[in-house]
């Protein structure tokens, strides 16, 4: 393992501000062991574009999705991979509410009671579903594809399966939800500083510390880290700790644990599995006819 490989957490947010910043995990990993180095708030884009263009080598797990679903984009022809498809959305809407207005029309255009499909990669994390990269209310997922893609294509970073860039920059796309489910199943540990999900957050540094996550190191803290993640109510920076820890196992793993076969437009989530990503895409005949029940 190179000792000056950086590795990054990112838990993404479309409208950062100095009350919900992005917020990024920053760690090193030796043999076995992931120390995290800092937590840092990001409160405008303007930062997280500066975050992008630092110089490696450097591996970041980002909290918010590469791709689109296959059915919409070729539906709306546009394009055949993240990059294209990418600068025809953006071409096409001026801003966010441009781009959920394409997607309202496009879905309002599906037969009755059939809403907004997955990607084959979301439903590939063993137990849990990520949200519809086209969903942009309730939790606007969509907006932070269309906020956060355009900033990684611009730096020039280089996308695993996807697009090529600057080797010594990787951006690989994260899910903390999946990792969560793994330490304390379906338990709720975010937005919230009751008891219960103080408990929660506490039960997963701890398991992280233990290193009781499969074929990833364990984590290493000082008190002072370890008091802030638990304390942290909105578990923002929990997240990026969980980011920071996909990141972690991937580049353990030959080919970053991609799977075999990656859509170019869908892209991947660090972590599904190959098999699980075959099963779950659905034919064209039934994605015509999928009624997804939310996001």
């Amino acid at each position: 393992m190179n000792p000056d490989l950086r590795l990054l957490g990112v838990d993404f947010t479309s409208v950062p501000s100095r009350r919900k910043p992005i917020t990024v995990a920053h760690g090193r990993l030796t043999g076995g062991v992931l120390r995290l180095e800092s937590v840092q708030a990001l409160p405008d884009m303007a930062s997280f574009g500066a975050l992008l263009a630092e110089p490696g080598p450097w591996v970041g797990a980002f909290d918010f999705p590469f791709g689109l679903p296959r059915v919409f984009v070729d539906e709306l022809a546009l394009g055949a991979d993240v990059g294209a498809v990418g600068a025809a959305v953006h071409s096409r809407c001026t801003d966010r509410r441009a781009f959920q207005a394409l997607v309202d029309d496009w879905a309002g255009r599906r037969a009755q009671g059939r809403t907004l499909p997955h990607r084959a990669t979301d439903r590939a994390l063993g137990g849990v579903s990520s949200t519809s990269p086209l969903q942009t209310r309730y939790v606007p997922v969509g907006f932070m594809w269309f906020e956060g893609m355009p900033q990684l294509l611009a730096a020039g970073v280089h996308l695993p399966g996807l697009r090529a860039g600057d080797a010594t920059r990787v951006a690989l796309e994260g899910y903390p939800g999946a990792l969560a489910y793994a330490l304390i199943g379906r338990r709720s540990y975010k937005n919230d500083a009751g008891a219960a999900r103080l408990i929660a957050r506490k039960d997963m540094v701890e398991a992280l510390e233990q290193g009781r996550v499969p074929d990833a190191p364990r984590l290493k803290l000082a008190h002072a880290q370890r008091d802030a993640l638990v304390d942290d109510a909105s578990g923002d920076r929990l997240d990026a700790v969980l980011c920071l820890m996909q990141a972690a196992w991937a580049v353990r793993q030959p080919g970053w644990g991609m799977p075999q076969a990656v859509d170019p437009v869908e892209g991947w989530i660090v972590g599904a599995r190959s098999d699980a990503i075959a099963a779950g895409r659905p034919s064209r005949a039934s994605e015509a006819a999928e009624v997804v029940g939310g996001a």
